[in-house]
């Protein structure tokens, strides 16, 4: 599969389409226009992947509704160099889009499938992460830490306290908390024991799971 024309204007159609839905940071939008989402979508669902849907990836996961993803980025704020912590590397689609932003991107995905499948097929593309981990994302990824900003992209049923304790004092958590559906929460550190917390609205993720799957 190749990145055609016709693509590039079915992206521009997706990123009409998210901004009638609120997304207004440009940046984030220039994004979701650059990264060829059907080239990460298995075959079948390639004539899809510029609807504003999430799909079945492998090993029972999804590759997020684009809105979700620029969703969860635009609540990040993403600087050039921020250090991002990504939990749920999953197709590598979320991932781009934050390497797109130019963020140095360590992210951890728990089913070895999709870890294996995923760091061979990124860098195909064009898009190198800082790190690929294959472990458990509650326990974060203290070797380096702390972290400018924190993405979970799977829902979670708590908070996992390694991941507040690894971000930055500044910095920014986006993490879905809840069981069937999650409600989107953003924690901004504001000192070593003191978190502003916002939720803003209610989403669907596939559940966060500890530890890592071969």
């Amino acid at each position: 599969m190749k990145d055609l024309p016709k693509h590039k204007g079915l992206r521009n159609q997706l990123v009409k389409t998210i901004k009638r839905k609120g997304i207004t940071d440009e940046k984030v939008l220039n994004a979701i226009s650059k990264v060829p989402r059907h080239l990460f979508m298995d075959s079948g669902f390639i004539d899809f992947a510029y609807q504003d849907n999430a799909f079945p990836i492998a090993a029972d996961q999804t590759i997020s509704q684009p809105y979700t993803v620029a969703f969860q980025t635009e609540l990040l704020e993403i600087e050039v160099g921020d250090k991002v912590l990504e939990i749920g590397t999953g197709s590598g689609y979320q991932t781009a889009v934050l390497i797109e932003l130019k963020a140095e991107v360590y992210s951890i995905e728990r089913q070895k499938e999709l870890y294996e499948k995923t760091r061979k097929f990124l860098p195909r593309l064009g898009y190198v992460a800082k790190k690929l981990n294959f472990g458990d994302g509650y326990k974060g990824w203290s070797e380096y830490a702390p972290f400018d900003k924190i993405l979970v992209t799977a829902g979670a049923p708590f908070v996992p306290k390694p991941l507040l304790s690894q971000l930055k004092i500044g910095g920014r958590l986006v993490i879905p908390v809840g069981d069937n559906v999650q409600t989107m929460t953003l924690y901004i550190r504001k000192g070593e024991k003191d978190f502003e917390k916002h939720e803003l609205g209610e989403f669907r993720f596939v559940p966060m799971l500890k530890e890592s799957q071969k």
